[in-house]
């Protein structure tokens, strides 16, 4: 549910708006199709996205915004396993930067 000020894009307009950027068409041309006001909205939609989908091709999990639920041992297994990804992910960055430095 959307409160004031705030619009929620389902997959199909996120969807739509990604097939008609690749064809070419302007966010201008975007928005006036689905009737926004200006084009910052589709801009942002599509910059969201991106970012998304950058974080997930890093490993990185995409944690819920707001205040976190009661957590379960689900969930904190999947935190445990995030920490172990940048950990490692951070080994591997210190131990290329010593080799290059010439310490190792």
């Amino acid at each position: 549910m959307a409160t004031k000020g705030q619009k929620q894009f389902g997959d199909a307009i996120l969807n739509d708006a990604l097939k008609m950027k690749a064809e070419g068409k302007t966010n201008r041309e975007i928005s006036e199709f689905y009737g926004f006001k200006n084009k910052y909205v589709i801009k942002n939609l599509i910059s969201r996205y991106h970012r998304k989908q950058k974080k997930i091709e890093a490993g990185i999990m995409i944690l819920p915004k707001g205040r976190p639920r009661k957590s379960s041992e689900l969930n904190m297994e999947q935190k445990k396993d995030n920490e172990i990804k940048q950990l490692k992910m951070e080994n591997t960055l210190l131990r290329s930067f010593l080799q290059i430095v010439g310490r190792m």
